[in-house]
């Protein structure tokens, strides 16, 4: 994860652009792994730890009626976030994730391990991709920031 997050700020340093993160099941996790790097502060504008319905709203600019009608893991509310914390920012690129890390919380159309990423870059459209990762909490989560961190190479931009 470390490397990942290595490249992630190299390729942000290269393109002179910054990131900014709008996390739920992960806790702030992708914020952590790109600050560990030194000289995050040159590419890493900061991140969002919404969790509950009420900070999706407030922080990031999630709709009530997106949350009450998909619920939080749900691409439209990922899609939100992302877009959310670009309009609360000055980043370039930002990457949002909604989840089920578990072990309770999963249901049969949302089980455990269910976990929606979007990236949002400016005056590019939102990419959004919904995963099914297994384990347990922690693994799930690993394998959401890993994805993150992916994405925001993936889709960095030109």
């Amino acid at each position: 994860m470390e490397a990942l997050a290595r490249s992630v700020g190299e390729a942000l340093l290269k393109a002179g652009a910054s990131a900014v993160t709008a996390e739920s099941c992960t806790g702030g996790w992708v914020a952590e792994a790109l600050t560990a790097i030194p000289g995050s502060s040159a590419w890493f504008e900061g991140g969002f730890v919404s969790y509950s319905y009420d900070a999706k709203q407030r922080m990031l600019g999630v709709k009530a009626e997106t949350l009450e009608q998909y619920g939080a893991v749900s691409e439209p509310v990922v899609t939100q976030m992302a877009e959310g914390a670009l309009a609360n920012s000055s980043a370039d690129i930002s990457v949002a994730i909604s989840g089920i890390a578990g072990p309770d919380g999963g249901s049969k159309e949302k089980p455990v391990g269910t976990v929606w990423l979007a990236w949002a870059v400016r005056g590019k459209p939102t990419v959004t991709c919904l995963s099914f990762f297994h384990g347990d909490r922690e693994t799930v989560r690993r394998q959401a920031v890993i994805q993150a961190l992916e994405g925001l190479l993936a889709y960095l931009p030109d």
